[in-house]
């Protein structure tokens, strides 16, 4: 099959699913939440640490409150807070850390929603300095589109942090963050919880892969194209929806 052939067949495939996949039907808040709950069973809240943030479109962000876990984060759980992080509307107040969350929507207007959390093996990556390998087709949405900061800043409660690290992500979709963790930044929730999602995947993949020999790239336009479709709207969505649908039927109340 030639090239041509495969571009229409893909733009074909992409018109079909925008009409056909199930993309979900959820509001803001119940998206956060459903979030919040996915990434949970990912194992990305297993302390305290970790935020998710959504910039509206009056310049407020709807978060979860400090010290409410994600696994216990429901619709009417979510609050609201301002650009200087007061609450709004809900109660509790905001996580500290969402301070440098502030600085990559300062840097970026394309920015919507970014999660920033510890799961296990990322973390591990993070711990021995190494980046992100991206080898297998589940892991492409992040070809070219992983930065790696290579030292920790130190805690991120302050400005500083924030300005280190929104100018290492750059215009990339996430960060792999040395010492601590990882964020994916986009302009929507849907897709950085669906980043969120495989990043983990991919930095548990990878440690299994060199635990049995040498990774194996794979040919960077080959990856290119895989990135490009796999972040396709349509795909992205119904990944979230199918998340989504999983949490609703082991915790229905998520969306109350």
């Amino acid at each position: 099959m030639s090239d041509h052939d495969k571009s229409n067949l893909g733009r074909g495939i992409a018109a079909e699913m925008d009409h056909k996949l199930e993309q979900g039907a959820w509001d803001d808040r119940q998206k956060l939440a459903l979030a919040c709950r996915m990434l949970a069973h990912e194992g990305h809240s297993e302390t305290l640490a970790g935020q998710i943030t959504l910039r509206a479109a009056d310049g407020t962000f709807l978060t979860t409150a400090m010290a409410v876990g994600f696994d216990e984060i429901t619709r009417s759980s979510v609050i609201r807070i301002d650009d200087q992080m007061h609450v709004i509307e809900g109660n509790g107040m905001a996580n500290p850390a969402i301070r440098f969350h502030l600085w990559i929507y300062r840097r970026r207007p394309d920015v919507n929603c970014i999660v920033h959390t510890h799961p296990p093996y990322v973390n591990a990556l993070s711990m021995v300095g190494v980046p992100l390998e991206v080898a297998h087709m589940d892991a492409t949405p992040l070809f070219n589109d992983c930065a790696f900061l290579k030292e920790w800043p130190g805690l991120p409660i302050a400005d500083n942090e924030g300005e280190i690290i929104s100018a290492a992500l750059g215009n990339k979709r996430t960060i792999l963050l040395a010492n601590h963790g990882f964020l994916a930044a986009t302009s929507s929730i849907e897709e950085s919880a669906y980043l969120s999602v495989l990043i983990e995947r991919a930095a548990r993949s990878q440690i299994l892969a060199r635990s049995m020999g040498q990774i194996v790239p794979i040919d960077p336009a080959l990856a290119k194209e895989s990135h490009d479709f796999l972040l396709l709207p349509s795909i992205v969505k119904a990944s979230f929806a199918l998340f989504g649908r999983r949490v609703i039927r082991r915790e229905p109340e998520v969306l109350f």
